[in-house]
Order: C-alpha cells, then structure tokens, then sequence
C-alpha cells in the first residue's frame, strides 16, 4: 500500500509536515523513503519490518549494499536511496569536521568514524589526516583483515600522511564481534605508531575504536 492510501492521521509526510520530522517514529521517517508497500503489508509495516529486522535504524543505516540486497521490498531504487541517506550523513559530518577542529565535537568524531567503518563485516584500520588547526584534510581506509602490530605498517601511514601534508592523524579501526574496548594489541599498535610517526613530527592525536553502535576513544579514556 502507498503512502497517499494510507487513512490521513497514518500519513507520515502529513505528520511530518504538520508537527516536524521528530514527531515521526524511525519506521515513519524510514516509510518516506520506500513510498511503497508489498501486496499484503503498507509501507510504514515494511519499515518497520525492515528497522526491527536489523535492530534499529542505527543498525540499518550502518549496513551494506550486500545485506539489502536480501530484503523483500527493497529493490534496486529503495536500495540506492539507502545508502545514498549514508553517505549524505557522513559528508556532513565530515564537513563540519572540515570547518572546525576535530575536537570541538567528539561526539561528531565518533560518529563518523562509526558510519565509515562501524557496520563492515571485517576488521579495518583507518586513518583521519588533519591539518595544524586539528581541522580534517582526508580520510582513508588502509588496512583489513586481522589487525594487529604487524598487520599495520607504520611506513604506508607516514606516507599516507606525508602525502597529505598532516600535522596529526587520528587512527580508528572496527571490531566487528561489538566490544570496542581496547586490547593489549590495540595499544600496542597505537604506541608503535606514535613512535615512528613521532619522527616525522606528525601527532597520534585519538585511536577511535567502533563496532555498528558503539564507539570509544582512547584520548578521551587517557589511554593516549
């Protein structure tokens, strides 16, 4: 069932407009975008379907094309649409990171990096590149897989951060079993970076640790 046949105090677009978009529950809001049901279901009771299904809108927007792929009533548009609200969400986050420093709102740190790595389904090292003022100049994903001491080269970071004219990076990585506090690896790894990187005269300002939806960072813990 469509929006527009659905009964006038169900309508999420007449809600919206009427009281705001924070009047709307996450299948509402979620329901503006799919616009259309399944034979059987209308399309708030598929947005809900699918928001509980990956445990929350959190959830949801921290997935991948591959997992909607699997998910009846989403096809290739509503699919699109998805991951193009994703994107949108981590571009303004990282614009803002652009036009102050990184520091001014951790809260906005932490949730970009979750949206960059936080839902992918394996371990993935990446770096945040900013510039004297702490304001972010770049992000890159360079490493996957098990991430340990030796799985991170020290040389590809400074060169990485070299070639972007870095003062500071911020490393991050996933943990994709959910438990974002740090291992004896993971500070292990952040002091060997802080060593070699020192030498250059680049700073490891924050090691961000996230899973989908959660997040800690070092700095802020005294770990740094």
């Amino acid at each position: 069932m469509p929006l527009k046949d659905l009964p006038a105090d169900a309508r999420p677009r007449e809600k919206l407009l009427a009281r705001g978009a924070a009047a709307l529950s996450d299948a509402e809001l979620l329901a503006l975008l799919l616009r259309t049901g399944i034979e059987g279901k209308n399309v708030v009771a598929l947005a809900q379907e699918i928001v509980d299904r990956f445990g929350g809108i959190s959830g949801l927007l921290h997935t991948d094309a591959a997992s909607l792929k699997n998910i009846k009533g989403l096809g290739p548009a509503k699919q699109a649409e998805l991951l193009a609200v994703l994107e949108l969400s981590r571009r303004a986050l990282a614009e803002q990171m652009m036009h102050k420093t990184v520091f001014d709102s951790p809260s906005s740190l932490l949730d970009f990096v979750r949206l960059k790595i936080g839902g992918k389904p394996y371990e993935c090292f990446m770096v945040i590149f900013v510039d004297a003022t702490q304001k972010l100049i770049a992000s890159e994903e360079l490493f996957r897989g098990t991430l340990t001491a030796a799985a991170v080269y020290p040389r590809e970071v400074a060169l990485r951060a070299l070639h972007h004219h870095a003062a500071g990076v911020i490393l991050a990585h996933n943990h994709p079993s959910g438990e974002v506090q740090p291992s004896y690896a993971d500070q292990s790894l952040t002091s060997k970076l802080q060593a070699a990187l020192g030498l250059l005269d680049i700073a490891v300002l924050d090691h961000v640790i996230v899973s989908r939806d959660k997040a800690l960072s070092m700095h802020a813990q005294g770990l740094l």
